[in-house]
């Protein structure tokens, strides 16, 4: 099963691919009657919007990082916390630049 799997590289992946799934769900949602290209129209006039699918992202993270740990998967954990750090610094790049 792919929770038992304990390398870097690859929590990184999954660290990669969460906060994606995480903004699609919130995506969905939110903005269900919305295309990709509206939404992002949208979010760009309510700040408040982006703030809440940066956190959508990051706890889908959050939450892999948990089970991770929990399963004493270290290696993996440390790999999705990396990119969750990663994910952050951007976002808040993005948010405040």
């Amino acid at each position: 099963m792919i929770f038992k799997k304990d390398n870097f590289v690859f929590g990184m992946a999954l660290g990669l691919i969460a906060p994606l799934i995480g903004f699609m769900v919130f995506k969905l949602v939110k903005f269900n009657g919305l295309t990709l290209t509206e939404m992002l129209q949208w979010m760009k006039f309510n700040p408040n919007l982006i703030t809440v699918s940066i956190s959508m992202s990051l706890l889908a993270n959050a939450i892999l990082f948990t089970i991770y740990i929990n399963g004493n998967r270290d290696k993996t954990a440390k790999g999705v916390f990396a990119l969750t750090c990663i994910y952050a610094a951007i976002a808040m790049a993005f948010k405040y630049l």
